[in-house]
């Protein structure tokens, strides 16, 4: 997703210096590389959660929706109840 730029072989001169072998600090550049590509940037997660903000947004309207017909249909018992009732 997302890639850090940085100077390998200043890196890997750093280690060596550090003591690592040269096996090491190449070891250690290419587990840096690999994870790199889990990286997750905010544009990338803004990009995946785009679907489920609209589905969200469709989902508030129909629950809105639901409440108000909702409403309505207790409104028209009680109606009805009250009409039955005062007789």
């Amino acid at each position: 997703m997302s890639r850090i730029t940085f100077d390998a072989l200043k890196l890997s001169d750093r280690l060596k210096s550090a003591g690592f072998s040269a096996d090491q600090a190449e070891t250690v550049l290419r587990v840096i590389a690999e994870a790199q590509d889990e990286l997750v940037t905010n544009k990338g997660l803004d990009t995946a959660l785009s679907p489920l903000k609209t589905d969200m947004a469709m989902l508030k309207t129909e629950v809105s929706q639901i409440k108000w017909m909702l409403g309505l249909v207790i409104g028209g018992i009680i109606a009805v109840l009250v009409k039955l009732l005062s007789h």
